[in-house]
């Protein structure tokens, strides 16, 4: 049976970018957005815009102000609630090892880490919410925000795009559906590497 990748993302196009859109905000701000594929997520969406199937513009511009938007929710959280996380109980979502390893990259970058977290996964979950511990000043956090939330989001899904762009147009339709997937799961893996491990360091 032929999967009919094109037809399936034109059907589905606005739900498409709800769906990338909500993945991005809750990568960047939720605790349970950790594990989410933000990274190669904004690869295959650009790839799939450079077909046409979704507008770049809308769709970049979209992750950029819920990348932003998320960041400012960890923010809170942690301004709010940070204190209590650290006396948190571990849980199959939640470890206090995240946090402790984004405080030493904090220890190590300083308020750079709010640009270069959104290109390391957990950290970039985590970073904003260290960061509304009193790490930061909130207006230094935002700038710091709105500088890094643009490098990843028109970086990474602009990359996607030109190099879908690559692609002999004859052949789009015989690789779309694989690279996307390949990407996906890629990205995908590591977190299911942790998920095994933890499974199996709880048996223990």
């Amino acid at each position: 049976m032929h999967l009919d990748v094109r037809a399936l993302i034109e059907s589905l196009k606005g739900f498409s970018y709800l769906a990338i859109w909500g993945i991005i905000f809750a990568e960047s701000g939720l605790l349970i957005g950790f594990f989410l594929p933000g990274d190669s997520l904004l690869v295959a969406a650009g790839f799939a815009a450079s077909q046409n199937l979704l507008n770049i513009w809308i769709l970049v511009i979209g992750c950029f102000i819920c990348a932003v938007l998320g960041d400012n929710v960890g923010y809170v959280t942690g301004s709010k609630f940070g204190r209590r996380l650290f006396q948190k109980d571990d849980s199959r979502w939640f470890k206090k090892e995240y946090l402790v390893r984004t405080q030493k990259f904090y220890q190590k970058h300083g308020k750079k880490t709010i640009v270069l977290a959104r290109f390391v996964p957990i950290v970039r979950t985590f970073a904003p919410i260290i960061a509304g511990l009193g790490v930061m000043k909130y207006k230094t956090f935002m700038s710091y925000n709105l500088v890094g939330g643009f490098i990843w989001t028109f970086g990474v899904t602009l990359l996607g795009y030109f190099l879908g762009n690559l692609l002999p147009a004859e052949q789009v339709d015989k690789y779309l559906f694989p690279i996307i997937m390949l990407v996906v799961l890629v990205s995908l893996l590591p977190s299911v590497i942790h998920i095994i491990q933890e499974r199996r360091d709880s048996k223990r």
